[in-house]
């Protein structure tokens, strides 16, 4: 892309967003950017780490990723987290959300073998964060499941996971609990089971769209809920942390005032949303509504002797429900949505189990990543729906960002986030919602899963021909610093 398109881009992007808030965010309000183990760690098979989905994924079929790129090196993090931290000082915020390698920790899966070089590296990481003031914000699993528990089946093998995941939960709340206050059980599970499980474009590859794709999400909402009873009965009296699970959505916006695009738009959030939230965060608990009816009905038609979404007994609804101590979002777009006549029963699949049509307005804004357009409106429309639907919980953006192609002078990416958060601020002070906190994705370029290294989210840029891995502060990192300072998004905000 040639600098006259950049400044096009740029002058279109400033004319179609709104001024933003001259507003300052609370004094409590706490401000942090995120990675993963597998975008940024590198060190793959150092130092008795096992193989994870991701490495085996990314070395079987590297045709499937941008570049035949992998995680190898990556950001090198394993070897220069001092160097990481250095950067979250010099942005001065208040946490770092990174993920455990599960691989790193347990070579094979369980705790028969632990891994103490790895369990030594978690550590060091975490004792330097907290010396300079810097709170951890710890995700136990961000999708690179040991390659060995794969083998057994996966997330869909639910006889399995659930307690292999609690043993692995357990064993962190015990080596790290007395440092980490904030953990988060899951990040996104809907993309390691739709699109690891159902689409099989992710690790682990596998198809099957709507029957595995749903047990899948059945195991790791059972898993998640195993893992906050350890904690809160094990744990929480003696180390006082408080425990999430992070869930992501676009906002769906209605492609007209009609009844039928209304109702499309509600379906889609909760097939999308609901489907992970409503077991936890719902006071009813269970999947919604919505779901279990339409999967039961299509699933009949199609002949199958149940439904293809498992049920949880009332047991494992009350078991659940109530499961956190925040609500982690994480979210990045808009699509539109419009209502459409049902898909005809023939091929089994999640989006046929939806039957709508989601786009997104050609004339929105774009970034580098095709399904990532800038419309930060829909944020605040998200954050009033989870608030209204979910009876008001606190609220964590515990990711949002931008991607380019890697430039230092990247105004894109600071009117992103000047625009979003000013609508999540808009959302705190004029709509009264609990939002408590902001994740900006990325602390630095990383790697992208299918994207490899093309796409950039990163405050830092991270130079990958150069074996140093050698990070530089974007204008954005400048931005986004001055903001956790001031907690206002312009010169000058009103007291």
């Amino acid at each position: 892309m040639n600098l006259n398109t950049v400044f096009f881009l740029l002058i279109t992007l400033r004319l179609a967003l709104a001024e933003p808030t001259n507003k300052k965010f609370p004094e409590n309000f706490l401000f942090g950017t995120a990675t993963a183990s597998y975008q940024v760690e590198g060190g793959w098979n150092e130092d008795g780490k096992g193989e994870n989905i991701w490495d085996y994924f990314t070395h079987t079929y590297p045709d499937r990723i941008a570049n035949q790129a992998n995680g190898d090196i990556a950001c090198n993090s394993y070897h220069k987290y001092l160097e990481d931290i250095e950067m979250l000082k010099d942005l001065g915020v208040h946490f770092y959300r990174f993920s455990l390698s599960w691989s790193r920790i347990l070579p094979e899966g369980h705790i028969e073998k632990i891994n103490q070089v790895g369990v030594d590296y978690y550590k060091n990481l975490i004792k330097a964060l907290k010396e300079n003031g810097i709170e951890p914000y710890v995700t136990l699993y961000h999708w690179d499941l040991p390659q060995p528990l794969q083998e057994k089946g996966g997330w869909p093998n639910t006889d399995l996971m659930v307690d292999l995941f609690a043993d692995y939960a357990r064993l962190a709340f015990t080596l790290f609990g007395d440092q980490v206050k904030y953990w988060m059980t899951f990040n996104e599970a809907k993309q390691t089971c739709q699109l690891g499980y159902g689409y099989g474009v992710f690790a682990p590859g596998i198809q099957s769209n709507g029957i595995d794709s749903y047990k899948c999400a059945h195991t790791v909402i059972k898993s998640h809920a195993k893992a906050y009873h350890i904690y809160d009965e094990e744990f929480r009296k003696t180390q006082n942390g408080r425990v999430s699970m992070v869930i992501d959505s676009d906002w769906f916006e209605p492609a007209s005032d009609s009844d039928k695009d209304i109702e499309a738009a509600e379906r889609k959030i909760q097939f999308t949303f609901g489907w992970y939230a409503n077991p936890i965060y719902h006071p009813d608990g269970n999947y919604p509504q919505v779901m279990i009816d339409r999967i039961a009905e299509r699933s009949k038609k199609e002949g199958f002797e149940k439904s293809r979404l498992p049920e949880f007994t009332s047991d494992e609804i009350d078991y659940i429900k109530g499961t956190f101590d925040f609500l982690s979002l994480n979210t990045y777009t808009t699509s539109m949505v419009k209502w459409i006549d049902d898909y005809p029963i023939g091929n089994v699949g999640y989006d046929n189990d939806i039957s709508v049509v989601a786009y997104q307005d050609p004339s929105w804004n774009s970034s580098a990543s095709s399904w990532l357009k800038v419309v930060p409106w829909g944020t605040r429309k998200l954050i009033n729906w989870v608030d209204k639907t979910y009876n008001h919980p606190e609220i964590v953006i515990t990711e949002n960002g931008f991607s380019d192609y890697g430039e230092l002078d990247d105004e894109g990416r600071i009117l992103y986030y000047q625009n979003y958060l000013s609508n999540i601020l808009e959302a705190i002070k004029e709509d009264g919602i609990n939002v408590t906190g902001y994740t900006a994705w990325s602390l630095m370029d990383n790697f992208e899963w299918l994207n490899g290294y093309t796409e950039k989210f990163g405050l830092y840029q991270v130079d990958f021909d150069d074996e140093n891995r050698t990070r530089t502060p974007k204008k954005s990192a400048d931005f986004y610093k001055k903001v956790v300072a001031t907690k206002c998004l312009v010169n000058q905000c009103e007291d």
